[in-house]
């Protein structure tokens, strides 16, 4: 019963602002490592952010760090992904996902992760 769907993708110019959700069901997230992750066309799914279950402990991939923030509030069971100064190659499908019970939330790759959402589409055009 463990789920995870992703809302708030769109249509965004180069520049503008999205707010990603991820509502999570069916385990508590206090205990889980959150990951944002994407994947555009013809390319391999990418770790785009990252942040342990408690502590505040954050990764982002380099091309995102600065415009991107990951943040959680464990109360309301959500991973949110904050992004400013959106450029073209932001976009792909954006999906959370979530590690094992109190596993590191590093690295930030697919292969930690171990519940995945449907995702929801990103896309930057003018």
């Amino acid at each position: 019963q463990v789920q995870l769907v992703e809302s708030g993708g769109g249509l965004v110019q180069p520049g503008g602002s999205l707010r990603l959700s991820c509502a999570v069901s069916g385990f508590t997230l206090d205990h889980y490592p959150i990951g944002w992750f994407r994947q555009a066309p013809g390319k391999e799914r990418e770790g785009v952010s990252c942040i342990s279950s408690n502590d505040g402990s954050t990764y982002y991939v380099g091309s995102v760090k600065g415009r991107f923030t990951i943040s959680r509030d464990n109360a309301k069971n959500t991973v949110y992904l904050q992004m400013n100064s959106l450029k073209h190659e932001d976009t792909a499908v954006y999906y959370c996902a979530a590690g094992g019970w109190d596993t590191d939330y590093y690295p930030c790759t697919p292969q930690e992760y171990s519940y995945w959402g449907q995702g929801t589409q990103v896309t930057v055009s003018s």
